[in-house]
């Protein structure tokens, strides 16, 4: 017996919620149908177990150099390291990881203010 899955709440980043919405509306698809579309698109991309993609994989390991990327191979390795960072960029908390190597950053903060964070957890604002 096959069990399907119906469509359930998700979170999906504003981002891509925002492309998928102006996209749809080029495509005539509403934004989740264009959600659904890429997701799609993407999974067969991901799917595929070409000599292309073990190349692209192997850029993406460090064990190819992307420059004997074909131009489509770069394609998909530009793609899944956009992917890879902007994950990278939401889920890191880089403040705290350069605090935890002893290290003073400057950043905005909850009032808009620029202002020096300390390696031992203390602030200043910058005038």
């Amino acid at each position: 017996m096959v069990k399907t899955v119906a469509d359930r709440p998700t979170r999906v980043a504003a981002d891509l919620l925002e492309a998928a919405a102006a996209e749809g509306e080029r495509q005539s698809r509403s934004a989740k149908q264009q959600l659904d579309h890429w997701a799609r698109v993407g999974r067969a991309v991901s799917m595929q177990t070409s000599l292309a993609r073990r190349r692209v994989e192997a850029a993406l390991a460090g064990e190819l150099d992307e420059r004997e990327l074909s131009g489509d191979e770069r394609v998909v390795f530009n793609a899944e390291l956009d992917a890879s960072v902007s994950e990278a960029a939401r889920t890191i908390r880089f403040g705290e990881v350069l605090a935890a190597r002893g290290v003073t950053t400057v950043a905005l903060d909850e009032h808009g203010r620029l202002t020096r964070y300390h390696p031992d957890g203390t602030t200043s604002l910058l005038a």
